[in-house]
């Protein structure tokens, strides 16, 4: 079997499971091979050797585990993290998170933020890569999640400058900071999770039976650490609690950022009284 030949029987394969199968094929392939995609497309008339485990790893995904658990990779901004079963897999939308970040940070000139639930390290990382003075703590309750935040850490020689805490939220870390940041579980218990989604830690992804109880935790945390900022993601139908909560602790209004699909997505809140503005 040739490798385009390969390439053509795994597409069909991931025909039910992936939106886009021939790339998902070549991306499984070319970690399969330590190679990168243009050299599958100079050899795709060379035989494949060990075609038998290539399409072992293929039924992997078959079975709808995430292509990222597979590779042990995923790609997030400008960066390429580790990551596997028991860490959250970083996603586009994500993206969005560290950009309403990064526009705070440098409005403000903040130099001390913490992250409550770091995960594989990626908000972090960025942001840490695109402000060489900001200091960072950030917690997750998984220690599972922390060993790949800490090697993916110091991958990009950031030890330094982002401290990893095991811990909810952000107890006992006592230290003062300008902004919390926070990807944190908000789908409700109720929600059915999609094949690909039950491969991913639970406790990364559900927030409660609700779904927005870890959200107004934070909101609380931020008031009564008296952070100046505080900047998180939520499910695109969260808009209205996390406004109400607010209001009924008499905060200024957040302002709300919206995804690629014109969906909010997430929010900045200035933690303070709306009487002391």
């Amino acid at each position: 079997m040739t490798v385009e030949e390969a390439l053509r029987e795994a597409s069909s394969m991931l025909k039910g499971v992936a939106q886009r199968p021939r790339l998902e094929a070549e991306i499984l392939l070319t970690r399969f091979l330590e190679c990168d995609r243009t050299q599958l497309h100079l050899n795709g008339s060379k035989a494949l050797e060990s075609a038998e485990s290539y399409f072992e790893t293929v039924q992997r995904r078959v079975r709808s585990e995430p292509v990222e658990y597979i590779t042990g990779r995923v790609s997030f901004y400008d960066i390429e993290l580790e990551v596997g079963p028991g860490v959250l897999i970083a996603r586009p939308e994500t993206e969005l998170l560290v950009d309403r970040c990064a526009q705070v940070i440098s409005s403000n000139s903040i130099s001390t933020v913490a992250e409550i639930g770091v995960g594989s390290g990626a908000v972090s990382i960025v942001l840490a890569r695109m402000f060489p003075r900001l200091r960072i703590t950030a917690t997750d309750i998984s220690a599972e999640a922390l060993k790949y935040a800490k090697r993916n850490v110091e991958r990009y020689g950031l030890e330094e400058r982002i401290e990893l805490v095991e811990c909810s939220l952000l107890d006992g870390v006592d230290r003062e900071v300008d902004m919390i940041v926070s990807n944190p579980p908000y789908i409700s218990e109720e929600y059915e999770l999609p094949p690909p989604l039950r491969y991913e830690p639970l406790n990364a992804l559900v927030g409660g039976e609700r779904g927005d109880e870890i959200l107004k935790k934070i909101i609380s945390l931020s008031i009564e650490r008296r952070v100046p900022h505080l900047v998180c993601e939520m499910g695109y139908d969260q808009r209205k609690p996390v406004l109400e909560y607010c209001e009924s602790l008499s905060l200024k209004e957040p302002e709300f950022y919206k995804d690629l699909s014109g969906l909010d997505r997430g929010f900045y809140l200035k933690p303070v009284h709306k009487d002391l503005t």
